[in-house]
């Protein structure tokens, strides 16, 4: 079965750069156990003369500017769990590869995607979606990905593949991209990457291939302590089994962004609520559901965060939707501190039911409109501020209706249904008419009711064309002292 490896080889790097919307400020990452070497570099650093393993001093030197942030290993852990739950989008077969990369065993899919080629780009513009920059590979094997996917190519056209694994270099023994792990202890000798002291021993005898450690005689290595390096290269070729666990989406979604320097724009916030969006937006899509509300926490720099409940008056998996809502909640919303990290949470994912389709696009699009513009109006207004006509079981045309809060429910009866034509709008008071300037349209319908609370009518009901050629609602007042009266008017 083919593999899509994800490989992220700056994943300490991005942790902080996702949530980065201006791409020219210069910022490094220094390892906990190394306060005095920088760990890596974003682009702006780089171009500045900053480089991994270079002395801090000398990176302040190099870059006055540069921000500086220390490792966050179960920030990375975090990020690894949130991009698998993100790729149940195109697969549920999927297994984490401790400490960078996230396989895809993708064979089940091919033909739902649009083949290989197609998966692969929806992976990599999805990804990017995510503010991540991944190298990505496919192979027959999880482990020959993940080593492709570390060398930033896959086997050339017309080559088969373990000839082209062959070609790949010795550094991608040590690479770490294993799972072994979680693996049964049975096959723990087979699962861990080589060590540095064996890579250097390989080195010593002058291989610089897998192609070539391949061909070292096995009993040699063995002697040498490094029979682990022709195990760890068959279960790369399918020679040897590789057993996956795999991975279990959780049944709630939340997840944290971690900004680069604390702020209190909204523009800068709304930038990396969209990554978290798009996270949520595959993980709803992987179970075929929606969300009708979700939180996003912005968490102060100290202590104390803001919650924003984005509320939507429909289950719905649109991250562009989302981002809209939260824009308009954001320029709202007044911050007492600089904000630090975001966190969004969502529960109970709803069904959202089938999207058709047709020649003429989606019957649903016009009231998913209404929906989103209802959501916009209630994020900028408040809820307070969304109102919404409900109808009552009243045979009284100006009692068959009421107002009411645009999320509440009516605990009034549905209305009896009419065969008889009603117009939308309804005078705020019928208003007195000359009848000689309507033409009757059509039998009286008569309604007389209101009796149990002093509202008693009994009216004769028309429809009437006025002169200007519009339809009209008209009724005939039988109680005294009589008289015609305009009641609605049709669109």
């Amino acid at each position: 079965m083919p593999w899509l490896a994800i490989k992220l080889p700056e994943l300490p790097l991005q942790v902080f750069t996702r949530g980065l919307a201006d791409e020219d400020t210069p910022l490094g990452v220094i390892d906990s156990g190394r306060r005095n070497r920088i760990l890596a570099a974003n682009g702006a650093a780089r171009a500045q003369g900053v480089f991994a393993g270079q002395a801090l001093s000398a990176a302040r030197a190099m870059a006055p500017a540069l921000q500086l942030q220390a490792r966050q290993t179960a920030r990375e852990a975090a990020l690894l769990a949130e991009i698998a739950c993100w790729a149940g989008r195109f697969t549920p077969r999927i297994s984490l590869a401790p400490p960078d990369a996230v396989l895809l065993e993708i064979g089940a899919s091919l033909r739902l995607f649009g083949g290989m080629d197609a998966i692969r780009q929806q992976a990599r513009e999805g990804l990017l979606q995510l503010g991540i920059e991944a190298r990505l590979a496919c192979a027959p094997t999880p482990l020959a990905a993940c080593w492709f996917a570390a060398c930033g190519q896959d086997p050339a056209a017309g080559i088969d593949w373990r000839e082209a694994l062959d070609g790949l270099p010795l550094s991608v023994l040590g690479s770490g991209t294993d799972g072994a792990p979680a693996l049964p202890q049975m096959l723990a000798h087979a699962t861990t990457a080589c060590s540095a002291s064996t890579l250097e021993l390989l080195d010593g005898l002058g291989a610089r291939s897998i192609g070539v450690v391949r061909a070292l005689p096995a009993a040699g290595l063995a002697r040498r302590q490094a029979q682990a390096v022709g195990l760890l290269i068959a279960r790369a070729r399918g020679e040897q089994p590789d057993p996956r666990p795999w991975f279990e989406p959780p049944a709630r979604f939340s997840h944290e962004l971690a900004l680069p320097a604390p702020t209190h724009h909204s523009e800068t916030l709304l930038f990396a609520a969209r990554r978290l969006f798009a996270s949520l937006s595959a993980w709803l899509q992987a179970r075929h559901a929606g969300i009708d509300h979700c939180r996003l926490s912005l968490v102060h720099e100290g202590s104390g965060e803001t919650p924003l409940d984005i509320v939507l008056g429909h289950p719905s998996d649109d991250a562009d939707h989302l981002a809209l809502i939260t824009r308009e909640r954001l320029g709202m919303q007044v911050l007492p501190a600089e904000i630090c990290i975001l966190r969004l949470e969502a529960e109970h994912p709803l069904d959202r039911g089938a999207h058709a389709t047709d020649l003429f696009g989606s019957p649903g699009q016009a009231r998913n409109e209404a929906l989103q513009l209802l959501d916009r109006l209630r994020a900028r207004l408040g809820d307070g501020a969304v109102r919404r006509l409900a109808p009552l079981a009243d045979h009284r045309p100006e009692a068959a209706w009421q107002v009411c809060g645009e999320r509440s429910r009516s605990s009034q009866a549905k209305p009896s249904p009419s065969r008889n034509l009603r117009p939308l709008w309804l005078l705020p008071a019928p208003r007195a008419i000359d009848l000689r300037q309507y033409a009757l349209i059509g039998d009286a319908e008569r309604i007389e009711s209101g009796w149990w609370d002093e509202g008693d009518i009994r009216r004769d009901y028309y429809l009437a064309r006025r002169a200007d050629g519009s339809l009209c609602w008209v009724f005939h007042d039988l109680a005294s002292p009589g008289g015609w009266f305009l009641h609605g008017c049709f669109g």
